[in-house]
């Protein structure tokens, strides 16, 4: 069973998940493939794949990495909760799903170059339906200016492209959790990319990354939500 069905089975009681991560694999699918192409990763083995990438690819692929690990974790404790409810649950399912994709995909491209999964501590914004929402949208458009941002730094064209094509997913994402947040879902005619210092600075300000695993609790406040 691999990382992604084992994560799936822990949530998925009633049979739901499995038809979003169906919808999902297709997505997964294409970026494998694309990836793939760049550097014949998947006919030669996951080590080769990372070892053909440039140094800095590589850096800047275990940077959405670390993103989608975040992104997934969020979702994931939040479908095991039982605080969502309605379209907001629906929409965590079908979102979720496909975050474990990327970073399953992620994980076959890197290979043992990928960096570990780290701990997240979500401070109780996933026992919220209405904090949850908050940081959904908040981590929705993080993710969008952090791919914006890096685009243009990737030498592999076939990468590049796959990318891209996550970009775009991570941008309906946005625009899912704002309109089930009452915010309008695009208002600007432009937007901006985010520079990695400040991405990292805004992913620190959480304290959703810790040493040890929490224990999460819905006495707890949240601390941010987005």
């Amino acid at each position: 069973m691999s990382e992604l069905d084992r994560l799936l089975s822990l949530v998925d009681r009633d049979g739901a998940l499995a038809e979003a991560e169906a919808r999902a694999r297709s997505s997964r699918r294409r970026f494998l493939l694309a990836a793939g192409a760049a550097t014949g990763a998947f006919l030669i083995g996951p080590r080769t794949a990372s070892a053909a990438l440039a140094r800095s690819d590589v850096d800047i692929l275990n940077y959405a990495l670390g993103l989608e690990y975040l992104q997934a974790a969020f979702y994931t404790e939040a479908e095991q909760g039982k605080a969502l409810t309605g379209k907001t649950r629906r929409a965590a399912n079908v979102v979720g799903a496909v975050e474990r994709a990327h970073v399953a995909a992620f994980l076959k491209l890197l290979g043992s170059q990928a960096i570990k999964r780290p701990t997240f501590d979500f401070q109780g914004v996933t026992e919220n339906q209405q904090a949850f929402l908050k940081t959904a949208v908040a981590f929705e458009d993080l993710a969008v200016a952090a791919y914006k941002g890096q685009a243009r730094r990737l030498k592999s064209k076939a990468v590049l492209t796959s990318a891209l094509g996550i970009h775009t997913v991570e941008a309906r994402h946005a625009a899912w959790m704002r309109y089930l947040n009452g915010n309008v879902p695009a208002t600007a005619a432009f937007d901006r990319p985010l520079t990695r210092p400040a991405i990292n600075k805004i992913v620190a300000s959480t304290n959703f990354i810790v040493q040890k695993k929490p224990k999460t609790s819905s006495r707890r406040k949240p601390r941010y939500t987005g």
